[in-house]
C-alpha cells in the first residue's frame, strides 16, 4: 500500500519499525508542497501484506525496489528518506536503485554505535482494557520515541497505537545486527544524517562523525529539543531542513552540524 502526495520532484518516505505511513504525519503537508510523496506501508506494516514468515531484509528490499521501479518509471531522478529502520531499509535500497539522487536518514537503526535507552518497553499485546493500552503506549513513547511529554499528544497516541497494532514484520533483530555503515559506504549518493539530540537509541554526535568519516558527500546534524522519532517532535526543523537540503541547499545550518572531514 503506498500513498501520494502533493507535485514536483519525487520524493520516498520509509517508516520505522512497529511504524507505518503515520510516522511522517506531520510532514506531509509541508514537504508535498514540493514533493511528490510517496509514502508506504512497507509489507508487513500498517495496510499492506505480510511476506512470508521466514522472509528477511532481503525479501523486504526487493519488493520495494520492484514497487519503486514500478511507480516512478518517468520520474528520472528520485530521492530516498527514511526513519529509524526505514532509515536502515532506505540505504540498502538507495544501493540497489540508480535512480536515487539523494538520501536523507533521520534517526537511522542499525547504526552499530552505543543506545543511551535505561528503560525497557513494556508489552502493550498483554492489555486488556483500551485505558490501559493507552497508558502503556504512552509510557512507552516516553521511553524510546518522544523526549518532551507535552511532545505526547492524542496524534502521536494514535499513530504509534494504529502502527503497532497493524505490525507483522519483526524489525527489531535486523536493526541491532547494525549494517548502517557498510550499505552507506556502498552509496554515492549525496547523504543528510539527522537525529534528535535526546534520541535514546543512539549517541548522536560520536555516531554522526563516524558515519560522516566513510565517504564524501555525508553531512548532518542533531536536532535540539528531540528525541528518536524527530521528523514528530521537531517537524517543523525538520521539514525545513529537509526541504532545503533536497533543493540543493549544504547542510551548514543544521544545529550541531558535522560536515564530512
Amino acid at each position: 500500500m503506498w500513498r501520494r502526495f502533493g507535485s514536483g520532484s519525487p520524493l520516498l518516505l520509509l517508516h520505522g519499525g512497529h511504524g507505518s505511513w503515520l510516522h511522517w504525519v506531520r510532514n506531509i503537508c509541508t514537504l508535498s508542497a514540493s514533493h511528490e510523496l510517496w509514502i508506504p506501508d512497507m509489507p508487513g506494516f500498517g495496510d499492506s501484506d505480510a511476506l512470508p514468515p521466514e522472509a528477511g531484509l532481503n525479501e523486504l528490499l526487493e519488493t520495494l525496489a520492484a514497487n519503486v521501479n514500478i511507480l516512478t518509471r518517468d520520474a528520472g531522478s528520485i530521492a530516498l528518506a527514511g526513519f529509524s529502520f526505514g532509515g536502515l531499509v532506505a540505504t540498502h535500497l538507495a544501493s540497489r536503485l540508480e535512480q536515487v539522487s539523494r538520501l536523507v536518514l533521520l534517526g537511522a537503526a542499525g547504526h552499530g554505535g552505543s543506545r543511551r535507552q535505561l528503560a525497557e518497553l513494556a508489552n502493550w499485546r498483554t492489555c486488556t482494557s483500551e485505558a490501559d493500552l493507552e497508558a502503556v503506549m504512552r509510557s512507552n513513547l516516553a521511553i524510546h520515541m518522544l523526549s518532551d511529554p507535552t511532545a505526547i499528544d492524542g496524534l502521536a497516541l494514535e499513530a504509534h497505537i494504529r502502527s503497532c497494532r497493524r505490525t507483522r514484520f519483526r524489525s527489531r533483530a535486523i536493526s541491532r545486527r547494525g549494517g548502517l555503515a557498510d550499505a552507506l559506504a556502498c552509496c554515492t549518493m549525496p547523504t543528510l544524517l539527522l537525529w534528535g539530540e535526546n534520541d535514546v537509541t543512539v549517541t548522536p554526535d560520536e555516531t554522526m562523525v563516524r558515519l560522516a568519516a566513510l565517504r564524501p558527500g555525508v553531512s548532518g546534524g542533531t536536532m535540539s529539543g528531540a528525541g528518536h522519532w524527530v521528523a514528530f517532535e521537531a517537524a517543523e526543523a525538520v521539514n525545513k531542513q529537509v526541504s532545503l537540503w533536497l533543493s540543493g541547499a549544504n547542510a551548514q545550518s543544521i544545529p550541531k552540524c558535522h560536515a564530512t572531514p
